[in-house]
Protein backbone atom coordinates (compact mmCIF):
# COMPACT_ATOMS: atom_id res chain seq x y z
CA UNK A 1 0.00 0.00 0.00
CA UNK A 2 1.22 3.50 -0.80
CA UNK A 3 2.38 5.75 2.02
CA UNK A 4 0.08 8.50 0.67
CA UNK A 5 -3.66 8.46 0.00
CA UNK A 6 -5.86 11.02 -1.75
CA UNK A 7 -9.09 9.18 -2.60
CA UNK A 8 -11.07 11.59 -0.45
CA UNK A 9 -14.43 10.38 -1.73
CA UNK A 10 -13.78 6.88 -0.40
CA UNK A 11 -12.93 8.36 3.01
CA UNK A 12 -16.37 10.01 3.06
CA UNK A 13 -18.28 6.96 1.83
CA UNK A 14 -16.53 4.55 4.19
CA UNK A 15 -16.54 6.93 7.17
CA UNK A 16 -12.84 6.18 7.52
CA UNK A 17 -11.37 6.86 10.99
CA UNK A 18 -8.69 9.55 10.95
CA UNK A 19 -5.81 10.50 13.24
CA UNK A 20 -5.32 14.26 13.29
CA UNK A 21 -1.81 15.05 14.55
CA UNK A 22 -2.24 18.83 14.38
CA UNK A 23 -2.16 20.85 17.59
CA UNK A 24 -5.44 21.09 19.57
CA UNK A 25 -5.89 24.76 18.66
CA UNK A 26 -5.91 23.81 14.97
CA UNK A 27 -8.29 20.91 15.53
CA UNK A 28 -10.82 23.11 17.36
CA UNK A 29 -11.04 25.46 14.38
CA UNK A 30 -12.15 22.64 12.12
CA UNK A 31 -11.68 18.93 11.50
CA UNK A 32 -13.39 16.00 9.81
CA UNK A 33 -15.97 13.44 10.83
CA UNK A 34 -14.48 10.38 12.51
CA UNK A 35 -11.23 12.25 13.24
CA UNK A 36 -9.57 12.09 16.65
CA UNK A 37 -7.04 14.71 17.69
CA UNK A 38 -3.88 12.91 18.84
CA UNK A 39 -1.35 15.73 18.37
CA UNK A 40 2.32 15.24 17.78
CA UNK A 41 2.88 18.59 19.54
CA UNK A 42 0.86 20.45 22.15
CA UNK A 43 -0.23 24.03 21.52
CA UNK A 44 2.67 25.32 23.61
CA UNK A 45 5.24 23.12 21.85
CA UNK A 46 3.90 24.16 18.44
CA UNK A 47 4.16 27.82 19.45
CA UNK A 48 7.78 27.38 20.53
CA UNK A 49 8.69 25.62 17.30
CA UNK A 50 6.90 28.24 15.23
CA UNK A 51 8.76 31.06 16.95
CA UNK A 52 12.05 29.26 16.39
CA UNK A 53 11.19 28.77 12.71
CA UNK A 54 10.57 32.51 12.24
CA UNK A 55 13.75 33.52 14.04
CA UNK A 56 16.23 30.76 13.17
CA UNK A 57 14.86 28.82 10.20
CA UNK A 58 13.53 25.36 9.49
CA UNK A 59 16.54 23.27 10.54
CA UNK A 60 16.67 24.76 14.04
CA UNK A 61 12.89 24.50 14.38
CA UNK A 62 12.93 20.78 13.50
CA UNK A 63 15.75 20.19 15.98
CA UNK A 64 13.75 21.95 18.70
CA UNK A 65 10.69 19.88 17.86
CA UNK A 66 12.62 16.64 18.28
CA UNK A 67 13.95 17.85 21.65
CA UNK A 68 10.52 18.88 22.92
CA UNK A 69 8.87 15.64 21.83
CA UNK A 70 11.27 13.02 23.14
CA UNK A 71 11.56 10.43 25.87
CA UNK A 72 8.35 9.62 27.73
CA UNK A 73 6.38 12.33 25.89
CA UNK A 74 7.24 10.79 22.53
CA UNK A 75 6.40 7.29 23.74
CA UNK A 76 3.02 8.39 25.11
CA UNK A 77 2.08 9.97 21.79
CA UNK A 78 3.16 6.97 19.74
CA UNK A 79 1.19 4.70 22.09
CA UNK A 80 -1.93 6.83 21.59
CA UNK A 81 -1.61 6.50 17.80
CA UNK A 82 -1.02 2.75 17.93
CA UNK A 83 -3.93 2.23 20.35
CA UNK A 84 -6.22 4.06 17.93
CA UNK A 85 -4.91 1.94 15.05
CA UNK A 86 -5.61 -1.22 17.07
CA UNK A 87 -9.22 -0.11 17.49
CA UNK A 88 -9.46 1.20 13.91
CA UNK A 89 -7.28 -0.89 11.55
CA UNK A 90 -8.24 1.19 8.49
CA UNK A 91 -7.31 4.52 10.09
CA UNK A 92 -5.44 7.20 8.12
CA UNK A 93 -3.13 9.94 9.35
CA UNK A 94 -2.94 13.65 8.54
CA UNK A 95 -1.47 16.99 9.60
CA UNK A 96 -2.15 20.39 8.03
CA UNK A 97 -0.42 20.05 4.65
CA UNK A 98 0.62 16.41 4.79
CA UNK A 99 4.17 17.48 5.47
CA UNK A 100 6.66 17.11 8.30
CA UNK A 101 4.39 16.40 11.26
CA UNK A 102 2.43 13.54 9.70
CA UNK A 103 5.56 12.20 8.00
CA UNK A 104 7.43 12.10 11.31
CA UNK A 105 4.44 10.46 13.03
CA UNK A 106 4.26 7.90 10.23
CA UNK A 107 7.98 7.19 10.63
CA UNK A 108 7.77 6.78 14.40
CA UNK A 109 4.83 4.38 14.01
CA UNK A 110 6.80 2.42 11.42
CA UNK A 111 9.71 2.12 13.85
CA UNK A 112 7.28 0.31 16.18
CA UNK A 113 6.62 -2.26 13.48
CA UNK A 114 3.30 -0.79 12.37
CA UNK A 115 2.30 0.93 9.12
CA UNK A 116 -0.21 3.71 8.55
CA UNK A 117 -1.03 5.70 5.42
CA UNK A 118 -1.20 9.50 5.52
CA UNK A 119 -3.39 11.86 3.53
CA UNK A 120 -1.67 13.41 0.54
CA UNK A 121 -1.84 17.16 1.06
CA UNK A 122 -3.18 16.66 4.59
CA UNK A 123 -6.06 18.62 6.06
CA UNK A 124 -5.72 21.40 3.50
CA UNK A 125 -6.20 19.10 0.50
CA UNK A 126 -9.13 17.19 2.02
CA UNK A 127 -10.80 20.44 3.10
CA UNK A 128 -10.39 21.86 -0.43
CA UNK A 129 -12.02 18.74 -1.86
CA UNK A 130 -15.01 19.08 0.49
CA UNK A 131 -15.45 22.80 -0.22
CA UNK A 132 -15.44 22.14 -3.96
CA UNK A 133 -18.02 19.38 -3.51
CA UNK A 134 -20.18 21.66 -1.38
CA UNK A 135 -20.02 24.54 -3.85
CA UNK A 136 -21.10 22.25 -6.69
CA UNK A 137 -23.53 20.06 -4.76
CA UNK A 138 -26.61 21.87 -6.07
CA UNK A 139 -25.86 20.40 -9.52
CA UNK A 140 -26.46 16.87 -8.27
CA UNK A 141 -29.78 17.03 -6.43
CA UNK A 142 -33.13 18.80 -6.30
CA UNK A 143 -33.83 20.33 -2.88
CA UNK A 144 -37.25 20.23 -1.24
CA UNK A 145 -37.90 22.40 1.80
CA UNK A 146 -40.11 21.49 4.73
CA UNK A 147 -41.53 24.51 6.56
CA UNK A 148 -43.94 25.12 9.40
CA UNK A 149 -44.36 26.88 12.72
CA UNK A 150 -42.34 26.10 15.83
CA UNK A 151 -43.50 22.81 17.31
CA UNK A 152 -45.09 21.55 14.12
CA UNK A 153 -42.81 18.50 14.17
CA UNK A 154 -40.57 19.21 11.18
CA UNK A 155 -37.56 17.49 12.72
CA UNK A 156 -39.67 14.47 13.64
CA UNK A 157 -40.77 14.10 10.03
CA UNK A 158 -37.27 14.60 8.65
CA UNK A 159 -35.97 11.74 10.78
CA UNK A 160 -38.46 9.42 9.07
CA UNK A 161 -37.10 10.20 5.59
CA UNK A 162 -34.06 8.45 4.15
CA UNK A 163 -33.50 11.29 1.68
CA UNK A 164 -33.51 14.05 4.33
CA UNK A 165 -30.61 15.94 5.90
CA UNK A 166 -31.16 17.51 9.33
CA UNK A 167 -29.29 20.82 9.16
CA UNK A 168 -30.09 21.68 12.78
CA UNK A 169 -28.55 18.42 13.97
CA UNK A 170 -25.38 19.16 11.99
CA UNK A 171 -25.25 22.66 13.53
CA UNK A 172 -26.14 21.35 17.02
CA UNK A 173 -28.81 24.03 17.35
CA UNK A 174 -32.62 23.93 17.19
CA UNK A 175 -32.71 26.88 14.83
CA UNK A 176 -35.09 29.06 16.85
CA UNK A 177 -34.51 31.95 19.27
CA UNK A 178 -34.34 29.45 22.14
CA UNK A 179 -32.54 26.82 20.12
CA UNK A 180 -29.17 26.83 21.86
CA UNK A 181 -28.21 23.51 23.45
CA UNK A 182 -26.07 22.82 26.49
CA UNK A 183 -23.23 21.52 24.33
CA UNK A 184 -21.31 24.01 22.14
CA UNK A 185 -22.41 24.62 18.59
CA UNK A 186 -20.52 23.04 15.75
CA UNK A 187 -17.84 25.31 14.30
CA UNK A 188 -18.49 26.81 10.88
CA UNK A 189 -15.83 24.63 9.28
CA UNK A 190 -17.12 21.45 10.95
CA UNK A 191 -20.67 22.28 9.86
CA UNK A 192 -19.57 22.66 6.23
CA UNK A 193 -17.48 19.48 6.36
CA UNK A 194 -20.24 17.43 7.99
CA UNK A 195 -22.86 18.75 5.57
CA UNK A 196 -20.67 17.84 2.61
CA UNK A 197 -20.17 14.32 4.00
CA UNK A 198 -23.96 13.91 4.10
CA UNK A 199 -24.45 15.31 0.60
CA UNK A 200 -21.85 13.00 -0.92
CA UNK A 201 -23.25 9.97 0.91
CA UNK A 202 -26.86 10.72 -0.08
CA UNK A 203 -25.82 11.22 -3.70
CA UNK A 204 -24.01 7.88 -3.67
CA UNK A 205 -27.20 6.25 -2.35
CA UNK A 206 -28.93 7.47 -5.50
CA UNK A 207 -31.25 10.15 -4.13
CA UNK A 208 -32.03 12.85 -6.68
CA UNK A 209 -34.27 14.85 -4.31
CA UNK A 210 -33.11 15.81 -0.82
CA UNK A 211 -35.37 17.22 1.88
CA UNK A 212 -34.24 19.97 4.27
CA UNK A 213 -35.97 22.06 6.89
CA UNK A 214 -36.67 25.60 5.70
CA UNK A 215 -33.90 27.54 7.46
CA UNK A 216 -32.71 31.12 7.25
CA UNK A 217 -29.15 32.13 6.43
CA UNK A 218 -28.09 31.29 9.98
CA UNK A 219 -28.64 28.37 12.32
CA UNK A 220 -27.51 29.89 15.58
CA UNK A 221 -23.93 31.05 15.03
CA UNK A 222 -23.48 28.88 11.93
CA UNK A 223 -24.32 30.31 8.52
CA UNK A 224 -25.38 28.52 5.38
CA UNK A 225 -22.92 28.46 2.43
CA UNK A 226 -23.84 30.88 -0.37
CA UNK A 227 -24.14 28.13 -2.97
CA UNK A 228 -26.57 26.32 -0.69
CA UNK A 229 -28.68 29.42 -0.10
CA UNK A 230 -28.90 29.91 -3.86
CA UNK A 231 -30.13 26.34 -4.42
CA UNK A 232 -32.66 26.59 -1.60
CA UNK A 233 -34.09 29.87 -2.90
CA UNK A 234 -35.29 28.09 -6.04
CA UNK A 235 -36.68 24.98 -4.39
CA UNK A 236 -40.33 24.10 -3.68
CA UNK A 237 -41.63 24.56 -0.13
CA UNK A 238 -43.99 22.20 1.69
CA UNK A 239 -45.71 23.60 4.80
CA UNK A 240 -46.38 21.17 7.64
CA UNK A 241 -49.70 22.00 9.33
CA UNK A 242 -50.05 20.72 12.89
CA UNK A 243 -52.92 21.32 15.36
CA UNK A 244 -52.14 23.78 18.16
CA UNK A 245 -52.43 21.21 20.96
CA UNK A 246 -49.88 18.96 19.22
CA UNK A 247 -47.53 21.90 18.69
CA UNK A 248 -47.72 22.72 22.41
CA UNK A 249 -46.95 19.10 23.29
CA UNK A 250 -44.00 18.89 20.88
CA UNK A 251 -42.58 22.22 22.06
CA UNK A 252 -42.90 21.23 25.73
CA UNK A 253 -41.21 17.89 25.09
CA UNK A 254 -38.31 19.30 23.05
CA UNK A 255 -37.62 22.63 24.72
CA UNK A 256 -38.43 21.71 28.33
CA UNK A 257 -38.52 17.98 29.09
CA UNK A 258 -35.68 16.84 26.77
CA UNK A 259 -33.64 19.96 27.56
CA UNK A 260 -33.98 19.29 31.27
CA UNK A 261 -32.73 15.73 30.78
CA UNK A 262 -29.65 17.07 28.97
CA UNK A 263 -28.90 19.44 31.84
CA UNK A 264 -29.30 16.63 34.37
CA UNK A 265 -26.94 14.37 32.41
CA UNK A 266 -24.43 17.22 32.42
CA UNK A 267 -24.59 17.38 36.21
CA UNK A 268 -26.97 20.29 36.69
CA UNK A 269 -29.52 19.68 39.45
CA UNK A 270 -32.31 21.69 41.00
CA UNK A 271 -31.16 23.89 43.85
Amino acid sequence: MSELFDDFKSIVLKNTPLIDVRAPIEFKKGAFLNALNLPIMSDEERHEVGTCYKNEGNTKAVELGYRLVSGDIKEQRIKAWVDFMDANPDALLYCFRGGQRSKIAQQWISERGREIVRLKGGYKAFRSYLINELDNSYKHFKPLLLGGRTGSGKTIELKKMQNAIDLEALANHRGSSFGQKITPQTSQIDFENNLTYKLIQKREEGFETLVFEDEGKHIGSVFMPESFIYAMSKSPLVILETPLDERVEITLREYVIEAQKMYERAGYKDA
